[in-house]
């Protein structure tokens, strides 16, 4: 096999590709971007035509937060569970953007709702990812007090998935906010009790609790450059690696 040949291989043949519902709002306040959404299904689309298996795990923040109506005084179960509801609206406009791009996509949501999403059954979700549709998981785990990070962590394992990529704002994970901090210096890689113990706000102790059980890679990459995934799923030195 050429050298050129292994460089048009990818690293990862099924991956579990974390937003947040931020990375859908673009330069808004608050909701969608329809702009946005068609440059990320854009991205997807790429990865699915080198052989990725991609399954998709979404936040609802760009909507509703359950976390953040809690502290003002909400039951924090229903506030979670409308927090879902709003990860089903994200997935709905992914979904549709994709869908778009003539990429064949399912919305598998934990709370049933047939009329617009599959439920949730393990084997049904791997055997779409088989046939090479994309799989929007949404609403999270299905229980309140968990987040959408540790839905990704659950999910990952359930669908045996080698890589959590995790997009975000920013290209890495820091010693500090880059943000904030303009002497923050960027990990190449980091272990997951480095996380833990800095208290790196990558995903939540839960999420990469249940990663370092299992072994599960994560990436943590800048959602917002064009063609990134890709380039995560190639190999290339991108983000930051939290592994062993």
């Amino acid at each position: 096999m050429s050298s050129e040949a292994a460089n048009s291989t990818p690293v990862y043949k099924r991956v579990l590709l974390k937003l947040s519902g931020e990375a859908l709002m673009g330069d808004q306040q608050f909701g969608v971007d329809p702009n946005v959404v068609i440059r990320i299904a854009e991205d997807i689309r790429g990865i699915q035509r080198l052989g990725v298996e991609t399954a998709i795990v979404i936040g609802g923040g760009n909507i509703f937060r359950g976390l953040a109506a809690s502290a003002r005084g909400m039951d924090r179960a229903t506030a979670d569970y409308m927090g879902m509801l709003a990860t089903v609206i994200n997935g709905l406009a992914l979904q549709d953007a994709l869908e778009q791009a003539d990429v064949l996509t399912r919305v598998v949501t934990a709370i049933e709702m047939r009329a617009v999403a599959e439920p949730f059954i393990r084997r049904r979700a791997i055997r779409h990812l088989e046939k090479g549709r994309v799989v929007i998981f949404a609403a999270g785990t299905g229980n309140p007090y968990f987040t959408t990070d540790t839905a990704a962590a659950l999910r990952a394992m359930e669908i045996k998935a080698e890589v959590i990529l995790k997009g975000t704002k920013v290209d890495g994970i820091y010693t500090a906010d880059p943000m904030l901090d303009k002497t923050a210096t960027k990990y190449a890689s980091i272990s997951y009790l480095q996380v833990l113990e800095r208290q790196l706000r990558v995903m939540d102790a839960t999420a990469i609790s249940l990663c370092m059980d299992n072994r599960l890679p994560i990436v943590v990459f800048n959602m917002r450059e064009a063609g990134s995934i890709r380039r995560v799923v190639m190999g290339d030195p991108v983000g930051t690696t939290v592994g062993v």
